[in-house]
């Protein structure tokens, strides 16, 4: 907890972001496929070479308290990324999943406290000794 004007203030909550991030092109269907292989390389290009997210990128808290956002590709197994695909009626599309962290999402949880203004310290003598 933190100490702020009177009141222990609960630690933030720390979590990890997750994105499905899917292409999408209006080419026809012969050259459909391509562009969404190409869109997505790219995507994953750029987020690789601007892996770290920092100030004046951010805004808000985030910028405030100086913090920084990893973003990191999430490897995960073919049956687990279809089964992001199994609502609705929608085909699968080629697809990558990124982890953006930590964020930090303050707490409004307090616990009122007081100062120690005044200490007591009481000695006594032990029996038997």
């Amino acid at each position: 907890m933190q100490l702020q004007g009177g009141v222990m203030r609960y630690p933030p909550l720390t979590v990890d972001l997750h994105y499905l991030l899917t292409p999408h092109s209006t080419a026809d269907l012969q050259t459909r496929a391509l562009d969404e292989h190409r869109l997505l390389g790219r995507a994953a290009q750029v987020l690789y070479d601007h892996s770290i997210v920092r100030s004046p990128y951010l805004e808000g808290t985030l910028a405030e308290n100086e913090e920084e956002l990893r973003i990191t590709s999430v490897g995960l197994e073919p049956d687990q990324i279809t089964r992001y695909w199994s609502f609705g009626d929608l085909p699968y599309k080629l697809s990558l999943v990124y982890r953006v962290g930590p964020v930090l999402l303050e707490s409004n949880r307090v616990k009122p406290t007081s100062r120690v203004v005044e200490r007591r310290i009481k000695l006594q003598e032990k029996e038997g000794g």
